[in-house]
């Protein structure tokens, strides 16, 4: 999943309210990441239970997806609380970072102003909505759904209050009070305009869907609560829909069982960083090509490629490798910009390698085939990542390899063995979903023990007083992305309903140049919405809309799955808007500004690498079973 921009305001001296406004704070969220933390591990328990039930004893446990399926819903809304008191909902930060301090200390007010302005308008209807699921019982526990429809006014409920006490933790009270006056002031002009709005007809699309997103885009408020407040504000001014729907499908987003891989394949990832086995692969590799000009790029290359996707964040992938390789590149002369540069375009490079989260996503929302999409996108990504090394061959064909000491074949047979069983782990993973051994959400409690066996008994290197940082972490992520998720999937109904996606069809059916025209634009639309929406967002909130669209057009739906998420990649990742980029420049301590000069060769060559995707269906459909 995807690069986060960290919310963070100067926060008010330690006393008066603020003091205990930051005491409670304190005290409501340690119990919340506690809570969620839990909800985590009891997720692996069951499903690991379920598995091992089915293939082992040939008893499946019914109640298993259904207590599984109850229990991740309160995982997400709680991990959005965490998320939110953390500041780690995803957000644009283009604008915020490059205006002055006072402009920033606004932005920054608003950005939670208007989080609380849409959790106070839903909350009544979420509340309702709790309500009426009462009368409906589950049907392996036998229990009211009202249990598990709980989670949403709870969540909300958490997150107000966690808005709030940020707000009263602020660092100036005038940008807060400025903030809150221009929240209350549009929120009223709104309803004010709304007899004016309602007979704009589908005109209304664009003031909502484009106007009022873009606007809280733009201004830093998280990208859910920017896809809340526009659906909500659509829905509550321009039609006659009850607002207990939008709830409804709020908690549809939330709910699909096969996003509970999501949790779980992010704190795979946290282990696989924990153990070791992330160090011995790269170590392995850069035995093999540390000796040939530019063979650590290369390394970097094939290391992302290897971990990629297991943890659902490319920040974690890239925080599992740069800490390994980069000190060591440095030592040979590579140029800091450079390595942020390379960092950054195999984030794009290697978002079709599974078990990627992106993948999951789309198989969720547009019913295509997981398996399908584990097996086509490993050859694009191979076909990227050899236009990125050419780019390194030509850069480094001059290197000086003098001092570089060549390791023997003992060494290297040495370190392969102490390898074998990380490098094993993406491939048992692929395999044991592309089999049909295990789905996607299973595969992973499967690659879990087998992390916990090896840093326990191969690797002897297992911390166990950061398993509870782990968790929460864990959980934050988790809440930031399926709220996300739930928040689009509302707005997706929202435009579904107004008919828009029925003019959308026929606008991109009239594409000249038929199946080649529609990929091309879908090209240029996914790498804007990727620089301005991040990856999962894009994918929710359109994907349901244009997989249709392309098959319509004779587009095969995994052959258009490889397109746009390379293309939403390159957006993602590139500057000045992508927010990939500047996550790569975090986690590797190096200034934007220095990468920008060396980051237009590997974008270029991303780019050919996606058109040569595109071009040929075959690398993305090749080896699928018809």
């Amino acid at each position: 999943m995807h690069g986060h921009a960290v919310l963070s305001p100067a926060l008010a001296p330690e006393n008066g309210i603020a003091h205990l406004a930051g005491k409670l704070d304190r005290l409501v969220g340690g119990l919340v990441e506690a809570v969620a933390a839990a909800l985590v591990l009891i997720e692996i328990v069951i499903l690991g239970a379920g598995v091992t039930a089915r293939y082992v004893f040939h008893k499946p446990l019914i109640w298993s997806d259904e207590l599984a399926s109850i229990l991740f819903l309160w995982l997400s809304m709680l991990g959005a609380v965490v998320a939110l008191r953390r500041g780690e909902h995803m957000r644009m930060t283009g604008l915020v970072s490059r205006v002055g301090p006072g402009a920033r200390s606004l932005l920054e007010a608003l950005a939670i102003t208007a989080s609380i302005a849409f959790l106070l308008m839903i909350l009544p209807h979420a509340l309702e909505y709790a309500e009426e699921e009462r009368f409906i019982v589950t049907p392996a526990l036998e229990i009211t759904n009202a249990w598990r429809a709980a989670a949403i006014p709870v969540g909300m409920g958490l997150m107000l209050l966690a808005a709030c006490f940020r707000l009263l933790r602020f660092g100036s009270l005038k940008p807060v009070l400025l903030a809150l006056g221009l929240t209350v002031a549009l929120v009223l002009l709104f309803w004010l305009a709304g007899p004016m709005l309602k007979p704009l007809g589908k005109l209304n699309l664009v003031v909502f869907f484009v106007g009022v997103v873009a606007l809280n885009v733009f201004s830093g408020v998280p990208i859910a609560f920017s896809f809340a407040l526009a659906t909500f504000g659509y829905l509550a001014l321009t039609t006659a829909t009850p607002l207990i729907v939008m709830v409804g499908r709020l908690d549809e987003g939330m709910s699909h069982l096969i996003l509970l891989a999501v949790p779980l394949f992010i704190f795979l990832g946290a282990l696989i960083e924990m153990t070791g086995m992330a160090r011995a692969m790269i170590q392995f590799l850069a035995s093999l090509l540390g000796h040939v000009r530019g063979g650590l790029s290369y390394v970097l290359v094939g290391a992302m490629y290897l971990v990629s996707g297991i943890s659902g964040s490319k920040i974690a992938d890239m925080a599992a490798i740069a800490p390994v390789l980069f000190p060591e590149m440095q030592k040979r002369g590579a140029k800091p910009g450079d390595l942020v540069a390379l960092l950054s375009a195999t984030g794009a490079q290697t978002e079709t390698i599974p078990p990627s989260i992106v993948l999951i996503t789309i198989g969720s929302v547009t019913g295509v085939s997981i398996a399908a999409l584990f097996t086509g996108g490993m050859l694009p990504g191979v076909v990227l990542g050899a236009a990125l090394c050419f780019v390194i061959w030509w850069r480094y064909r001059g290197e000086d390899l003098s001092h570089v000491a060549r390791y023997s074949k003992r060494e290297i047979g040495k370190l392969a063995l102490v390898a074998l069983p990380a490098v094993s782990l993406p491939f048992v993973i692929r395999a044991a979903v592309v089999e049909g051994v295990a789905t996607a959400t299973e595969v992973s409690t499967i690659g879990i023990a087998y992390s916990v066996v090896m840093g326990l008994l191969v690797y002897r290197q297992f911390d166990w007083r950061r398993l509870p940082r782990m968790l929460v972490d864990t959980a934050s992520l988790t809440g930031a992305i399926i709220f996300i998720v739930g928040c689009a999937t509302a707005m997706a109904w929202g435009l579904t309903q107004s008919g828009f996606s029925q003019d959308l069809a026929k606008i991109m059916a009239a594409v000249p140049g038929g199946t080649w025209g529609f990929l091309a634009i879908s090209i240029v639309a996914f790498i804007i919405l990727g620089s301005v929406l991040e990856g999962i967002p894009a994918i929710v909130l359109f994907g349901p809309l244009l997989f249709p669209i392309a098959k319509q057009v004779g587009v095969h739906e995994v052959h258009y799955a490889m397109v746009v998420i390379f293309a939403m990649g390159i957006g993602l990742f590139a500057p000045p808007f992508g927010v990939g980029y500047y996550g790569a420049c975090a986690i590797s301590k190096i200034n934007p500004d220095e990468g920008l000069k060396y980051i237009w060769g590997y974008m270029l060559a991303l780019l050919i690498g996606l058109v040569v995707v595109a071009a040929v269906p075959w690398i993305s459909t090749g080896f699928l079973k018809f």
